[in-house]
């Protein structure tokens, strides 16, 4: 492995100094065990800051406007906003346990899934007002949208389900049982990719059918899986069998399969699609080329969780991903990538159609019986990884 990092480091370099960058990207590491964000520089891929924390943070967003990153410290029960080129912390949020969360692809709705306190929590973006507060039954996880905004989709990590909540009016239209304890979620050509931890499986949810089928096996643990910038390829994690398999986006025939020791949770990509997964159970971060095969690791603080990464070079900004291909995938997904190649070119986002109310609008599992869906016992990839 030093060998490896050594030869990675070396590459890093070379690749800044020929392109003449003047900084190098930046990764932000949320440590939740450790209640503090890592701050690594990958011309020397080792950790250069930590800022602290209150109690415990796990995942990491990009504002609509592209200002601040958002994090949540879901024990804190707080959002820090946070400037993406000098990580200064710009301000601090009061929020109920904002375990995940993300904005919606047309920037008008921030949707929070509460663990702990079992609820769904739907803002006003804009001015974090809270519009609907929906109770669920056990442990709501993951969230993802459709790319009209209309649908948000949350996973229900103790029920077996996934839950489909209307934006417009914030009623459950439906709940649908997809497999043991589901956790990520995302969009992925017109069908929702859901990883189950309880099973080695992803499985595709049809929003309009309700249909379930298994899409492909990676381990166990399967826990979640992340777009590439190119579109065409998906990262899927297994937490307890610790691989990242290498998808295809169209088909799910599983292309290659990385054994990584350390748990890989979240990933984030740079703009030439090297891939950097934080390893849960060992305190680093992973950074890997699927192309070459080099990889590094780096220490960071305990239990590693979300990862964001900010390219610090000229012509590209924070939001590069929304502007690849692999946009019109993930759990925002965009109806187009936005237009400037990464430079945030964004349209006014239109006021909320819902009028706050002084008291959000509750709602307790109102959503009709579940639909037994259809469960494919055959995996659509052609070869299980051993």
């Amino acid at each position: 492995m030093k060998a490896s990092t050594a030869m990675w480091r070396a590459a890093l370099l070379f690749l800044c100094f020929t392109t003449g960058l003047a900084r190098a990207d930046t990764v932000y590491v949320l440590n939740s065990g450790d209640a503090s964000i890592s701050v690594v520089d990958v011309t020397t891929f080792a950790e250069v800051r930590r800022i602290p924390l209150l109690r415990e943070a796990h995942h990491i967003v990009l504002s609509p406007d592209g200002r601040d990153l958002v994090l949540g410290d879901s024990a804190a029960n707080e959002l820090i906003f946070l400037d993406p080129t000098t990580g200064e912390i710009r301000r601090r949020e009061r929020i109920s346990n904002p375990y995940h969360l993300e904005f919606s692809p047309n920037g008008r709705y921030l949707v929070v899934a509460s663990l702990r306190r079992d609820q769904i929590d739907i803002y006003e973006a804009a001015t974090l007002t809270l519009i609907h507060r929906i109770r669920q039954r056990d442990k709501p996880s993951h969230v993802a949208f459709s790319p009209d905004s209309r649908w948000v989709y949350v996973t229900l990590q103790g029920t077996r389900q996934v839950s489909a909540v209307d934006l417009s009016n914030g009623s459950v239209a439906w709940v649908q049982e997809v497999g043991p304890e589901p956790a990520g979620i995302i969009w992925n050509r017109g069908k929702l990719l859901i990883g189950l931890m309880g099973r080695q499986e992803f499985v595709t949810l049809d929003p309009a059918t309700r249909e379930v089928r298994t899409a492909f096996r990676v381990g166990r643990g399967a826990h979640t899986a992340f777009p590439a910038p190119d579109g065409r390829t998906l990262y899927a994690t297994s937490r307890v069998d610790s691989r990242i398999a290498e998808v295809d986006a169209e088909t799910y025939e599983v292309r290659r399969v990385f054994e990584i020791p350390g748990g890989p949770d979240c990933i984030a990509f740079d703009p030439e699609g090297r891939i950097y997964a934080t390893l849960r159970w060992t305190g680093r971060i992973l950074a890997f080329d699927p192309r070459t095969g080099e990889s590094a690791q780096a220490r960071v603080g305990r239990s590693p969780h979300g990862i964001f990464v900010v390219p610090q070079r000229e012509g590209v900004a924070v939001d590069f991903a929304y502007a690849a291909p692999g946009a019109i995938s993930g759990s925002r997904p965009m109806a187009q990538p936005v237009v400037g190649g990464g430079a945030i070119v964004r349209v006014a986002v239109p006021p909320t159609p819902v009028a706050a109310p002084a008291v959000a609008t509750e709602v307790a599992d109102r959503a009709p019986a579940p639909t037994p869906g259809t469960v494919s016992a055959t995996p659509a990839s052609a070869t299980a990884p051993r």
